[in-house]
Formats: structure tokens, C-alpha cells, sequence
């Protein structure tokens, strides 16, 4: 049995170059998705902002903001042809990373309740579900709740 090479997912920062791209991704998985100025702004503002790179090609990425000892997952998306595959899971390990070497013991996000696959993976990685924000998310018919979900990191790294 031969082992069939898999391309390398390559973790990387964004810049406004890749803006363009992290559009078009979230257009094609989100109904409600962010705009060319949310992602603007959020580079702007100096947040931590990370691609997944497949074959050169970004396939994912995140967003996040820190503040003190708390770190804000603010967006995490994968383009649709390669969710299910650790993409999503690359990631947010990225984001934990990132968040721990920011001086941050804790990691924030909000999800959809009916975001099960997303739910799954959070799960997974041990945040734990600490509160609920009533009709946060716009929804097709009004408004859908947010989970709000924590994980506490370990120390800061060096």
C-alpha cells in the first residue's frame, strides 16, 4: 500500500491582499456574512488575523482580538470544499496559539446554535458553553441566539 502525498496546509497572517479572497469565502459559506469593511476595519485595528493556505490557495481563516488576558475569536471560516478535513481544526489551534503567545489566558466566541459542525469542533477542543446572547445573529426569519463559548489556555508562551 503506497501513502498518496497530501499538499501541506501552510499558516500565515493576512494582509489586505488577501481581503478579496476571505470575501469571497465567507459569501459562499454564511448567509449573514462579514463585509469587505468588517475585515478592513479589523486589520486596521491590529487584530491578529490568520489564512490557511493549501496549495497557495487560501482555504480558511480567523480573526481575533485581544484585550489584556482575553482573546476574542471574532471570525473563523473555512471555504466550503474543504470543511470535514481539519482545516477548521488547524485553525482554531492556530488561533489558541496565537491567543496564548498574546498574553491571554482565555479564549472567547460566539456560534450559532444551529451551527452544529462548528458547535462539534469547538467541543472537541474543550470550550465549554458559559452564557447565551438572545437574537445576536441575524436569521432568515428575525434572529438566532448566540452561545457564547470559553476555553482557559495555559500559560502564556515565552
Amino acid at each position: 500500500m503506497s501513502a498518496i502525498p497530501r499538499p501541506k496546509l501552510e499558516m500565515e497572517p493576512v494582509s489586505y491582499g488577501d481581503v478579496d479572497a476571505m470575501l469571497e469565502i465567507e459569501e459562499r459559506v454564511f448567509p449573514f456574512p462579514w463585509t469587505r469593511g468588517n475585515f478592513v476595519d479589523s486589520l486596521a485595528s491590529g487584530y491578529s488575523a490568520w489564512g490557511c493556505r493549501l496549495a497557495g490557495q487560501l482555504v480558511g481563516y480567523f480573526v481575533l482580538m485581544t484585550a489584556l488576558d482575553e482573546s476574542h475569536l471574532l471570525n473563523l471560516s473555512v471555504a466550503q470544499a474543504h470543511q470535514g478535513v481539519g482545516v477548521g481544526a488547524s485553525l482554531l489551534g492556530q488561533s489558541m496559539f496565537v491567543a496564548r503567545r498574546s498574553g491571554a489566558t482565555s479564549l472567547l466566541l460566539e456560534v450559532r446554535p444551529s451551527n452544529t459542525r462548528a458547535l462539534a469542533l469547538y467541543e472537541y477542543f474543550g470550550f465549554a458553553t458559559i452564557g447565551v446572547r438572545r437574537g445576536y445573529y441575524p436569521a432568515a426569519s428575525g434572529r438566532e441566539d448566540a452561545l457564547v463559548m470559553r476555553k482557559l489556555l495555559a500559560a502564556r508562551l515565552a
